[in-house]
């Protein structure tokens, strides 16, 4: 399996996990993306990155953000969406709480 698989799987077993709390699979941006039940994206795999709507002022987006590799998402280059962060594959056994916290987080 590559590492990109391997995200892919990651996400997959995610949004599995998150469904029978009304997560549901969209696309955002050209990438698959989960939204919940109001329609709102929350998370999404960019890459072989998972991208999460934490809020820049909660505590999960701090931790997410310190993570190794983690940097706010950009997909326009240049301005980057800053309530979003983008959580490495070095860290992939905390994307599930991540995307968990993002689930929950206000929109």
């Amino acid at each position: 399996m590559t590492n990109d698989q391997g995200a892919t799987a990651r996400y997959e077993a995610i949004a599995d996990e998150l469904a029978p709390r009304g997560a549901r699979r969209s696309q955002m941006f050209g990438m698959p993306c989960l939204k919940d039940v109001n329609g709102k994206a929350f998370a999404g795999l960019y890459g072989e990155e998972l991208v999460c709507r934490l809020g820049r002022n909660s505590p999960e987006h701090a931790e997410a953000l310190a993570t190794e590799g983690a940097h706010l998402f950009d997909p326009a280059d240049g301005r980057p969406m800053k309530d979003w962060v983008c959580v490495t594959g070095a860290v992939a056994g905390q994307w599930q709480r991540f995307a968990e916290a993002a689930l929950a987080a206000p929109r």
